[in-house]
């Protein structure tokens, strides 16, 4: 009988405490936490992609943070292999793994095995779609690709112009999606528990948030970022927090706006994070505001994960 490797997950929407519950489940089980998050790859964005440092992460051993500079283009193409070679590797020392992040696609392709449509790219098809963008707009883009492809559609934010002129690429090049689930239920051994809370709560969550980062220097950050050479249409200055200040740093918008502009895209992140993540039925939910005290919701998730994968 095939041995499935082991893997414990933390997913949620952003903000609602993944990082300090994979520490303190990683601490109680000596193991591993591999990076689901999109961002945390990149050196240097630390502060707006809310990177726990080495103090936070208090000796546990994390994977797939600061592996590239932020100018390098990094997918779900690339994730997969490498967190699926990473787990397969600490299951082999006997250890559980645990996959913390809030990047729904990054988490469902490793956890239901999803392949990915290699087809060669068209640049007329790419022209051309660049150009109907450039004269009807990003969200008529995306409307394309919602009456085309909906499950493509819901993950792609509208500006993401580059990803979702790929998308509709890739279904006109070949007629398939960019990328599909081979599973229906996890290729894994696995727990995957998801947090969650009241979402008034969640987004006065985030807001508190954004307003510590810019606190801790997230203007600096990216200022430090342009001026080290980073353009500012990396895909990683895209990225909700940075996108807002390079905006506000070229002079398009004042800081205050570009503040709130960064609260309400997160808070719509939030919900296309629970949109996504509704889609994976094998998710054990634990809602944050039923406990009273951090500590005994650690002790629950930790009965779950020592009763599933007893140690010795």
């Amino acid at each position: 009988m095939l041995t499935l490797d082991r893997l414990i997950a933390i997913v949620g929407p952003t903000a609602v405490g993944k990082t300090k519950l994979a520490i303190d489940l990683a601490l109680r089980l000596e193991t591993e936490i591999i990076s689901g998050d999109a961002l945390q790859v990149y050196r240097g964005l630390d502060i707006g992609t809310a990177k726990p440092g080495a103090a936070e992460r208090r000796g546990v051993t994390h994977h797939l943070i600061d592996i590239l500079d932020p100018d390098e283009e990094f997918s779900v193409a690339d994730f997969k292999p490498r967190a699926a070679q990473i787990i397969a590797d600490i299951n082999s020392r006997g250890r559980t793994p645990i996959l913390a992040g809030g990047t729904g696609l990054y988490v469902r392709s490793l956890i239901e095995d999803y392949h990915f449509n290699t087809a060669p790219g068209s640049e007329e098809i790419r022209r051309r779609l660049t150009a109907l963008a450039e004269s009807r707009g990003a969200i008529y883009l995306h409307s394309l690709l919602q009456a085309a492809d909906p499950e493509t559609a819901a993950r792609l934010h509208p500006n993401d112009t580059r990803r979702v002129i790929r998308a509709l690429e890739s279904l006109e090049q070949s007629g398939e999606q960019v990328s599909q689930s081979r599973n229906d239920s996890p290729v894994y051994d696995s727990l995957v528990i998801g947090l969650t809370m009241d979402r008034s709560e969640l987004y006065e969550r985030i807001n508190r948030r954004v307003d510590d980062m810019i606190a801790a220097g997230l203007v600096e950050e990216v200022t430090a970022l342009l001026k080290a050479g980073v353009p500012p249409t990396a895909r990683s200055l895209q990225a909700i927090g940075y996108k807002e200040l390079v905006d506000f740093l070229a002079g398009r918008t004042g800081l205050a706006a570009a503040v709130d502009g960064i609260k309400q895209a997160t808070r719509n992140f939030a919900k296309r994070q629970y949109t996504w993540f509704k889609r994976m039925p094998y998710i054990h939910w634990v809602d944050v505001d039923k406990f009273a005290e951090y500590d005994t919701m650690l002790a629950y998730i930790y009965s779950l994960a020592a009763g599933k994968f007893p140690r010795g």
